[in-house]
């Protein structure tokens, strides 16, 4: 049986949202809170809570900000029109982690919260110059460096900044280098990114399965001004990851750019399978109030050992392209989503020396592929046919070496199992350690044997 993280984005995702959603599945937060409690930015607070949020049992994340690094959300009072509206549903009578916030510093005391929902309320307009960091990934790497937290998580939460740095800069055609975040840069999404990402390290799931991310209509007001929805960064990163996205008639943002780069950044596949066990829910409040519920369910599912699947086989025969471009498409295949691309030499017509090139993808990746081929290379045509295939039952684990953690790949089939390090993970702990690769493959080897 295998683990799959399911995200029902019906109601849209952001980033508090994961964040809550994910902590509901963990069964034990401790990592979290060990992440929270020593991040070593300053200036906020943070409570993770249960409460009601459209008459259903959510969890809420909330990340407090001192008036320093005070980054109000702004954005419903130029929603179509309307005035600014939180929702504030009803909160449990008793709520969970409150002993847990109260230790570590970061509990709020109610009356101040409704005192400061009251300001919010009434007097928006002394807010709205405060000032708001910017930062860049040379700042936010560092940060992410320091925090307590897995080689794995720590990763994640960087690819996911990668995302939106990508996404940014093509909005504002800048250089990747160059961008600054403005609101993704305040602390409080700082905080969000690298806690969803340790909830996601945390349950060890074999795949993540996003079908589609619902959005809803209108404009929204940002530090650029007032900008339609979905905003040029949730769209550059729609188009740039492949998400599907479905549109509503729902009034307001019910994608932001952190909630889509998050999904960017883990989604393996899109489609449910036809029958599965539910093992856990978690389900994540929003802070807005739309037509829709404005919640985001996870769901932890248990799928059927599926040792047989389908793919996609593209070929295409080159005899004009040179070797450094074969190169640069071959690269660029493997980060769209290409399962495997090789080359094989070839005698084509008239005696000419060529290539045929090989992708290997999953189907609703290969359009894009295809896009790849016929802009980078030479070819006019490419074939393609679909394929059953057998493949191992796969899952990945950390395990601790002399250099630091590695992860490793395992494979398994009717008993029989086999484990391998990771390619990647072995090269950065030779890059970190100035290590020789075999030395650390060894170790890793070692790792597993023990």
């Amino acid at each position: 049986m295998g683990q799959k993280l399911y995200l029902e984005c019906y109601s849209g995702i952001s980033g508090d949202m994961t964040v809550a959603a994910l902590s509901g599945l963990m069964k034990d937060r401790t990592p979290l809170f060990c992440v929270l409690d020593h991040m070593p930015v300053e200036g906020f607070s943070y409570e993770l809570k249960q409460l009601k949020k459209s008459g259903i049992d959510a969890w809420d994340f909330l990340v407090k900000l001192d008036a320093e690094h005070e980054n109000h959300d702004h954005d419903m009072e130029y929603l179509h029109g309307h005035g600014h509206t939180h929702d504030h549903d009803h909160h449990h009578g008793h709520e969970h982690h409150q002993d847990h916030a109260e230790t570590a510093g970061h509990h709020h005391d109610p009356v101040q919260a409704e005192a400061m929902h009251a300001q919010e309320e009434t007097g928006h307009e002394e807010h709205h110059h405060h000032h708001h960091e910017h930062r860049g990934l040379g700042d936010i790497f560092p940060i992410i460096d320091r925090c307590d937290m897995t080689d794995t998580a720590k990763e994640l939460a960087k690819d996911i900044f990668r995302i939106l740095a990508k996404a940014e800069a093509k909005a504002h055609n800048v250089p990747e280098d160059q961008v600054h975040f403005h609101e993704v840069g305040a602390v409080d999404s700082i905080v969000d990114i690298v806690a969803a990402a340790v909830c996601m390290d945390s349950l060890q799931v074999d795949g993540v399965i996003v079908p589609f991310l619902c959005e809803g209509k209108g404009s929204v007001r940002c530090q650029h001004g007032i900008l339609p929805v979905p905003v040029p960064a949730v769209i550059n990163i729609i188009q740039d990851s492949g998400l599907k996205l479905r549109m509503t008639q729902v009034e307001g943002e019910l994608v932001t750019p952190t909630g889509a780069a998050f999904a960017a950044a883990v989604r393996t596949e899109e489609t449910l399978p036809e029958t599965f066990r539910i093992l856990n829910v978690g389900i994540g409040a929003g802070k807005r109030k739309y037509e829709c519920p404005g919640v985001l369910r996870a769901m932890l599912i248990e799928t059927e050992e599926k040792q047989e699947d389908k793919i996609c086989k593209l070929e295409a025969n080159i005899d004009d392209s040179t070797g450094e471009q074969l190169g640069y498409v071959l690269g660029a295949l493997m980060e769209a989503g290409a399962r495997d691309v090789h080359y094989t030499p070839v005698y084509m017509k008239k005696n000419r020396p060529g290539w045929q090139l090989n992708v290997i993808c999953m189907e609703e990746d290969r359009e894009k592929l295809e896009n790849i081929i016929f802009r980078e290379t030479t070819t006019i045509g490419i074939r393609r046919q679909k394929m059953d295939r057998t493949v191992l039952r796969r899952s990945k684990k950390t395990v601790q070496t002399p250099y630091g953690e590695a992860e490793v790949k395992i494979c398994e089939k009717d008993g029989m199992k086999k484990v391998y390090p990771e390619y990647e993970s072995v090269v950065r702990l030779c890059k970190e350690s100035g290590t020789a690769f075999q030395d650390v493959f060894e170790s890793v080897k070692q790792a597993i044997e023990k």
